[in-house]
């Protein structure tokens, strides 16, 4: 009996020292730099590029393999075999391109072309500098970078400080050792220049233009031996085509290194940055330097794992989280600024390229909890950019406002800091500029804050910019309720709440209003000009500062259930124009762009999150690889990665600035946050597997979790999360009460009444409902000038008019919205022998005749759209009538494939049979052109009596060899609006 108690003792100190030892931090067993894969992303549409850089640092040192494409826009691509050379500045995988800045390539010879084929699509290729290469010789790690040359037998290695980088070429035996400069690689040069300063010493600028339109970058460079000769392109070291080649003796050593500093302010300020961070170490002494770094950085959040993929996964998405934003300040404080001005701070580090529209969502989240102190420097950094430029950015790129996405998401971000504690900043002047950003009236803001909605008619993309608006004004809401301004908190609250204006209660998704109608025809699956790079699927879910008022508009958790069901479930095709962004479907979810990125998570908000759980782990498992082609979509500067490392640490930021995280399912047995204030935030999941993915319980600080999200605080506070992990669905969170819950229940608003049933441009005579979202609401409408009276029923419009409608409910009174009603000729009719497409349908067949003149923004949906079709359309007057001009207007937007016709005959008839040519219009020869137009073609006559006029408009088919497009196949576009007979 003695001896069973003593095995049943030792049994439970056992037990006990398991529990102990499964609350110790999480613990690296290798370096973690070994786990990085950086060439995850470099295929497919990752966009990402392997070579060497630093954590936020200002030099991204890395080889270019493709000189232009969407899949180039990194300047490597995983599937090329040729390297043109090596640049010191690359983005991190976005969908526009630039950079490639300031290239260097060692070669045998003296050759400035780089050896690209001689014209797009051509197979006929000049001699040049490129170089083959194969992946089985090259090597990526955090902070270096190694290929070797085959077609010239050269090793090259590449690692970085924070603006600074080394180049060393291994040259063969008795070889020749040139090396080239070439400063027109990649984008359009503005000018640049190469300066000597000594055999060993030379320096210079690259003034370019592409998606930041006006970049200035200088370089300064030491080479570790005298070059003993050099020769220019055309004799030339300035200008727009400056080339340049070092010749080094070959008899004095096969090793040659390169230091070069960049800065964005001068040359000299490139000099220092080399001298302070470079001079004096070795390669070796910089590689280690560098690894160490990134070391540290990867160390702030350490996992567990057997399975080595997930483990590369992990860390591979920590090395990318952390290269974008990018250091733009020199190491004297001094920076260019978004007015190109040159300023200088101590108090802060400023950066450059912003992907706010991306990564608002996750990535700065997560940078709130592991990048504290960077955070505040962001943030310091909009606001300088609101005081430099006027505005803060949207998404801003080496001193420039791209234009590019849309929302004004560093709102968001300042909120979440400022919510969460981080306010390092002049939290005044924040708010400010975050009401500043707000209240602009472009963009579709004027009718946004007038309508409390963004009509199609008015502006593109309209659905996605209204419920994106909604959401920024919800975080200001938020921030002004914590600083006690109460009229901005109302303001914001009301605003916040516009979603409601462009959810359709029939279909239960958010559509587009056009002319005050739902715009149609309506297909969920079709990508068009009413979303930002999603279709309705992708963007009806996104309310997420008001989930329980949006479950309210769907009738009920049950529905939202039932919709989100349908949502994964769904055919994985989309229809309309082609978006190469939609990528990682799982149905209608599509992981590889950011609007769906919350949606997984939106089944704990209804008490089913083994739901959440199962599509989190299929995301993280399924449309994560550790392979080139890794990642699901553009990895967009670290947000594809950061919905990784938050959802595989077992939570997600659905709504910043709510200081809640949604629990999903993790992924590792054991994470350890390492915060900055020395604590730490662990994260056990007991009896994990591949099939143990559900929660069958939880723990925090070993007290019992039943609530399916977790404060911010209790993250960075410290302290430990634990699950118990089980095969099947548990109970766990599905009680009302432990949902997590997001709900704007101050300062509600009415909605703005709609058109259910009427045809704005008419024949005859149109009968017309109106309706609103909140069935209790009372309509009030007036036609022309007549008073306001209460709506009851349908009316009947018969003549031209303006019907002005509200709604109103307890006093409160939604905005009033006009909409034009047109009459068509009723004798008037048109037939089309060519088919429109669908989401450029401009009102539908009639729109050629339905007194509607088309905008210069094609996207506003007043243009009919051809899409590799020629325009054939016949207008029959009804009867013969005299005649003297026709014309129809063409418009022509090259940077969105839309082209002027080649050719416009003009027809007439009086049987319909035969017809009569009035003549023909030949355009000019294409030339490349940014600019946006529309193209009047007028016939004339002597006043003759035809009853049938025919338009034909020849297409121009396949794009230019310049055009971006040419090498996907790409094929013009028509677009075609009024056709005026007089």
């Amino acid at each position: 009996m003695k001896l069973i108690f003593a095995y049943f003792g030792i049994a439970l100190l056992l037990f006990s020292c398991q529990e102990k030892t499964n609350n110790y931090p999480a613990k690296k067993d290798n370096n973690l730099i070994s786990y990085v894969n950086p060439f995850i992303g470099t295929g497919g549409h990752g966009h990402m590029y392997p070579g060497a850089t630093m954590p936020f640092g200002m030099m991204q040192l890395s080889p270019d393999t493709r000189l232009d494409g969407w899949d180039g826009c990194s300047g490597y691509h995983y599937s090329d075999n040729y390297i043109y050379g090596f640049s010191h500045t690359h983005l991190s995988g976005t969908g526009v391109s630039d950079y490639g800045d300031i290239l260097l390539m060692p070669t045998n010879e003296v050759v400035f072309n780089n050896g690209a084929n001689t014209s797009t699509g051509s197979a006929q290729v000049q001699k040049g500098y490129k170089a083959h290469f194969s992946h089985d010789n090259e090597v990526a790690e955090p902070g270096y970078y190694k290929v070797h040359l085959d077609s010239t037998e050269i090793d090259v290695e590449l690692s970085v400080s924070k603006r600074s980088g080394i180049h060393k070429y291994e040259f063969s035996e008795g070889s020749k050792q040139i090396v080239i400069l070439d400063l027109e690689h990649r984008d359009e040069v503005l000018d640049s220049k190469v300066n000597i300063y000594s055999n060993t010493e030379i320096g210079g600028h690259r003034h370019s233009k592409a998606w930041a339109t006006n970049q200035y970058l200088f370089y300064n460079m030491e080479f570790s031996r005298s070059f003993k000769n050099m020769t220019f392109l055309n004799d030339v070291n300035e200008g727009k085509k400056v080339k340049v080649a070092f010749e080094f003796d070959a008899s004095e050593d096969t090793t040659l290194e390169i230091k070069v500093g960049i800065s964005p302010v001068d040359e000299e300020g490139a000099r220092k940055n080399r001298r302070k961070e470079l001079d004096g170490k070795s390669f070796e002494q910089i590689k280690t330097e560098a690894q160490n770094i990134w070391e540290q950085q990867l160390e702030k959040i350490v996992v567990e794992s057997d399975n080595e993929d997930y483990k590369t996964n992990f860390y591979s998405a920590m090395y990318h989280v952390s290269i974008a934003p990018n250091l733009y300040q020199d190491v004297d404080g001094r920076y260019r600024g978004m007015d190109l001005e040159i300023h200088k701070t101590q108090d802060f580090d400023y950066y450059t390229v912003f992907s706010l529209w991306d990564t608002y969502r996750a990535a700065h989240p997560l940078y709130t909890i592991i990048e504290q102190d960077r955070t505040n420097n962001f943030i310091n950094t909009f606001l300088a950019k609101y005081d430099e430029g006027g505005i803060m950015p949207i998404w801003d790129l080496s001193g420039c406002y791209t234009g590019c996405m849309i929302g004004y998401h560093a709102v968001p971000v300042i909120a979440d800091a400022y919510l969460k504690g981080l306010r390092n900043y002049d939290v005044d002047k924040a708010f400010e500029a975050m009401k500043h950003s707000a209240n602009q009236d472009k963009l579709g803001l004027e009718s946004y804050k007038s309508l409390g909605y963004i009509p199609v008619e008015f502006e593109s993309e309209s659905v996605s910019k209204t419920l994106e608006y909604a959401y920024d004004d919800w975080t200001i809401a938020q921030m002004a309720k914590n600083l006690g301004k109460d009229d901005d908190y109302k303001t914001f609250s009301e605003r916040a709440q516009y979603y409601k204006n462009i959810f359709d209660p029939e279909s239960q998704f958010m559509r587009g209003r056009f002319r005050n109608t739902w715009f149609a025809p309506f297909d969920p699956y079709e990508v068009n000009f009413n979303y930002t790079e999603a279709n309705s699927w992708q963007y009806s879910f996104y309310v997420p500062q008001d989930i329980s008022g949006f479950m309210d508009l769907l009738g009920g958790k049950d529905k939202l259930e039932e919709n989100l069901d349908e949502l994964f479930t769904a055919e994985a095709e989309t229809s309309g124009r082609n978006q190469a962004d939609i990528t990682g479907l799982i149905g209608q979810y599509a992981h590889g762009n950011e609007p769906s990125h919350h949606m997984a998570y939106l089944y704990n908000f209804v008490n089913k999150p083994h739901k959440t759980q199962e599509r989190v782990h299929q995301i993280l498992t399924e449309l994560y690889k550790n392979a080139p082609d890794g990642i699901s979509g553009n990895e967009d500067c670290g947000q594809m990665s950061a919905w990784y490392i938050l959802s595989s640490m077992g939570f997600y930021s659905v709504t910043p600035a709510s200081n809640q995280y949604i629990i999903g399912t993790p992924l590792f047995p054991k994470a350890t946050i390492n915060l900055e204030k020395d604590q730490q935030f662990t994260i056990v999941a007991h009896d994990i597997s591949d099939s143990n993915k559900y929660i069958e319980s939880a723990m925090l600080n070993g007290e019992a979790l039943e609530r399916t999200f977790i404060y911010h605080n209790e993250v960075v506070d410290g302290g430990i999360l634990e699950f118990q992990m089980t095969s099947t669905p548990s109970s766990w969170g599905t009680k009302k009460g432990q949902e997590p819950k997001t709900e704007i229940t101050d300062h509600l608003i009415i909605p703005a009444p709609f058109i259910a049933k009427g045809d704005v441009a008419f024949k005859g005579e149109t009968e017309v409902v109106l309706e609103n979202v909140d069935k209790s609401a009372t309509i009030f409408f007036k036609l022309g000038e007549d008073n306001y009276k209460k709506y009851e029923t349908s009316f009947t419009i018969s003549e031209p008019t303006i019907l002005s409608v509200y709604s109103e409910k307890e006093g409160v009174k939604s905005a009033t919205i006009t909409t034009q009603f047109y009459k068509i000729d009723p004798n008037i009719s048109i037939k089309l022998d060519t088919e429109y497409a669908n989401q450029y349908n401009a009102g539908g067949n009639d729109a050629l005749i339905d007194g509607i003149i088309g905008a210069r923004d094609f996207r506003t949906g007043t243009w009919q759209g051809y899409s590799d079709e020629d325009v054939i359309a016949t207008v029959d007057l009804g009867s013969e009538s005299p005649i003297n001009t026709i014309s129809v207007n063409f418009l022509k937007d090259q940077r969105s494939w839309i082209f002027y016709p080649t050719e416009v005959k003009c027809l007439v008839s009086k049987d319909g049979k035969n017809f009569k040519s009035l003549g023909n219009y030949v355009f000019e020869d294409i030339i490349p052109s940014d600019e946006v137009d529309i193209k009047t073609v007028q016939f004339k006559q002597p006043s003759r009596s035809y009853r049938y006029v025919k338009i034909i408009a020849k297409k121009l088919g396949v794009l230019p060899e310049w055009h971006l497009g040419y090498e996907h196949d790409g094929r013009s576009w028509l677009f075609v609006d009024e056709i005026t007979i007089n």
